[in-house]
C-alpha cells in the first residue's frame, strides 16, 4: 500500500512537472490565432445560425478600418482647405500612392475607360491590407500586457486579459482574406457584366469558334478557374502573414527550449544572444518587406483578374 501511494505521488509530481514545461506549439498558436469563439471579447446573438460575436480579429478589422478612414479623410480635407493646394508631408506620400496604383496597376489592366471606376477599389485594398499587415508587426497588446502585469493588475476574467488572447494580424486569418477575395470575385463578375453585358460576360469565359466537343472540357475548367482565383488570393495573403510570425516565434522559442534541455538559464540566454535574437531580427526585417509586397500583390492580382473580365483575351 505504501509503495503504491509513493508511486502515485511520484506520477503526480511528474505530471505536474510536465504540465509546467514550455510548450512551443501551444505558445506559437496562442500568439497567431484568433481569440476563442467560445470566449469572444463581446457576445452577440446568432443570426441564421452564424455567431456574430466580436473576436480579437474582428476588433482589429474595426480599428484598422477606422484608422485608415480617419487618417485619409483628415489628410485630404486639410489639403483641400488650403488656398493653394500643394501636397506636402504625408499628403505628398498619399498622392504618390494614388498615382502609382492608378497609373501602374489600374490603367494597364482596365484601360482609360474604366480606370477611374475601379481604382478606388484597388486603393481600398492596398491601404487596408498594408495597415493590417503593418499593425501586426507592432507589439501593441504585448505592451498592454506588461502594463497590466506591473500596473493595472486586472483579474483573470477582465476585458484586458481577454484582449491579450490571440494574434493582432487580422490578415493572417483565412476568414479575413477570404472576405477580401470574395469582394474581388464579385468585382470580376460586375466588371465583365458592365463591359459586355451579363449574358455575354458568361459567354466570354470560353474562346469562340472552337469545335463543340471542346466546350464540354473547357466550360468546367473555366468555371473552376473562377473559383481558384479567389482561393489563391485567400491562401497567399494569409499564409505569408502567418508564416512570418510563426518563424519568428519558433526561433525565439529556442531560448526556453534550451533552458529546459540543459536545466540552466545561461544556456537559453546564450542561444538567444547567439542565434535567436539575430535570426528573429533578420526575419522581422524581411517581414517589413513582406508587409508591403503582399499588399501590392493582392492589389495587382485583383486588378489583373478584373482586367481579364473587361478585356477578354484567349
Amino acid at each position: 500500500m505504501m509503495l503504491g501511494q509513493e508511486h502515485a505521488q511520484e506520477l503526480g509530481e511528474h505530471a505536474a512537472g510536465a504540465a509546467e514545461k514550455f510548450d512551443a506549439g501551444k505558445t506559437i498558436i496562442h500568439h497567431v490565432s484568433n481569440s476563442p469563439i467560445d470566449e469572444p471579447l463581446l457576445h452577440l446573438p446568432k443570426i441564421a445560425g452564424i455567431d456574430l460575436s466580436v473576436t480579437k480579429h474582428v476588433l482589429m478589422l474595426w480599428l484598422i478600418a477606422v484608422f485608415v478612414f480617419l487618417v485619409v479623410t483628415f489628410t485630404v480635407r486639410k489639403f483641400l482647405k488650403q488656398e493653394r493646394p500643394i501636397p506636402v508631408g504625408f499628403m505628398n506620400a498619399l498622392e504618390a500612392l494614388v498615382e502609382f496604383i492608378r497609373d501602374s496597376i489600374a490603367l494597364p489592366n482596365f484601360g482609360k475607360k474604366w480606370v477611374n471606376v475601379y481604382t478606388p477599389l484597388l486603393l481600398t485594398f492596398f491601404c487596408f491590407i498594408f495597415c493590417a499587415n503593418a499593425i501586426g508587426l507592432i507589439p501593441v497588446f504585448e505592451v498592454l500586457g506588461l502594463l497590466d502585469h506591473f500596473v493595472l493588475h486586472t483579474g483573470p476574467d477582465s476585458f484586458i486579459k481577454h484582449l491579450l488572447e490571440g494574434g493582432t494580424t487580422a490578415t493572417s486569418n483565412f476568414n479575413v482574406t477570404a472576405g477580401l477575395a470574395v469582394i474581388t470575385f464579385f468585382a470580376i463578375i460586375v466588371a465583365g457584366s458592365r463591359a459586355h453585358g451579363v449574358v455575354q460576360h458568361w459567354i466570354n469565359l470560353v474562346p469562340h469558334g472552337l469545335a463543340w466537343p471542346l466546350y464540354i472540357l473547357l466550360i468546367p475548367i473555366e468555371l473552376m478557374g473562377m473559383l481558384v482565383r479567389p482561393f489563391a488570393l485567400t491562401m497567399r495573403l494569409a499564409a505569408n502573414m502567418t508564416g512570418g510570425h510563426i518563424a519568428i516565434l519558433a526561433i525565439l522559442s529556442f531560448v526556453f527550449l534550451f533552458t529546459e534541455m540543459f536545466g540552466r538559464a545561461i544556456a537559453g540566454v546564450g542561444v538567444g544572444l547567439a542565434v535567436s535574437v539575430p535570426l528573429a531580427t533578420a526575419i522581422s526585417g524581411l517581414e517589413i518587406i513582406v508587409v508591403l509586397v503582399q499588399a501590392y500583390v493582392f492589389t495587382l492580382l485583383s486588378a489583373v483578374f478584373i482586367g481579364m473580365a473587361i478585356h477578354v483575351h484567349h
